[in-house]
């Protein structure tokens, strides 16, 4: 009796900011339990050509594409790139998850906060998500799962944060939605919020900032603020296939702040 063997198809996540900081640690953590990489970096595209070197290094495949989340003008544009990228390595139609990550900080209390930077909040973090998830929808497999990244800050109030908490609370509610409009197609949405985090993010003021670091750390459960590592791995966990029926949750990340 003959018989055949058949390899398994990878997954292919999409993660945008996949180039630095907890995207470029989601992407690896990803590849490492056998998932390929469609990473978008803005403007570093050195550092991108590195991490999808680094995911070849792990067995699995990657490209990395530009991208302004800011800019929901070229979100068509993107989607054709996608699909290109899609065909041309993969030979295949559409990817299985997409991680919402993407994004950057301001630090400046309500009462300074301009209309630009409030408007450059909203573009990133709310408006980039809605319409970028809107424009890949036709790309992600039915069956697949939508991550968006928010922040423990849309729990907790920390001053100067104002603006940016205010969008992070947003896309937790958009969130809901579209668990509830895209069931049909047994897409998962969820979302994770991370704590305080060692990264460059917003200037660096948590992993730069010893006085900030040890405040935070203080009021942690487990006596420190985050990293990486502690963010990358819980990403790739939801995204595991064993996690398939959690839906519309929040899974705050974050050591046990603020208790």
């Amino acid at each position: 009796m003959n018989t055949t063997t058949q390899t398994p198809v990878a997954p292919i996540a999409l993660v945008t900011g996949g180039s630095r900081g907890l995207g470029r640690n989601a992407a690896l953590k990803l590849a490492a339990q056998g998932v390929d990489v469609i990473l978008t970096y803005r403007s570093r595209r050195a550092e991108a050509d590195a991490v999808v070197a680094e995911i070849v290094a792990l067995g699995r495949r990657a490209v990395a594409l530009q991208l302004d989340v800011a800019d929901s003008r070229s979100f068509a544009g993107f989607a054709a790139q996608v699909r290109e990228s899609l065909q041309g390595v993969w030979q295949r139609g559409r990817f299985d998850y997409l991680v919402n990550n993407a994004g950057t900080g301001i630090h400046v209390s309500f009462a300074d906060t301009s209309e630009a930077q409030f408007d450059e909040m909203v573009n990133i973090h709310l408006k980039g998500v809605f319409f970028l998830t809107q424009a890949l929808l036709p790309l992600i497999a039915d069956g697949g799962r939508i991550l968006n990244v928010s922040s423990g800050l849309a729990r907790f109030a920390i001053p100067g944060y104002a603006a940016y908490g205010t969008m992070k609370a947003a896309v937790e509610m958009l969130t809901r939605y579209l668990a509830k409009e895209l069931g049909a197609r047994r897409i998962a949405v969820n979302v994770v919020a991370p704590g305080p985090i060692e990264t460059d993010f917003g200037g660096g003021v948590v992993r730069d900032n010893a006085s900030m670091n040890a405040q935070l750390a203080a009021q942690t459960a487990l006596g420190r603020v985050g990293v990486p590592d502690d963010i990358g791995g819980v990403i790739a966990a939801l995204l595991s296939p064993g996690m398939g029926w959690v839906n519309a949750q929040r899974v705050e990340a974050s050591g046990g702040i603020f208790l």
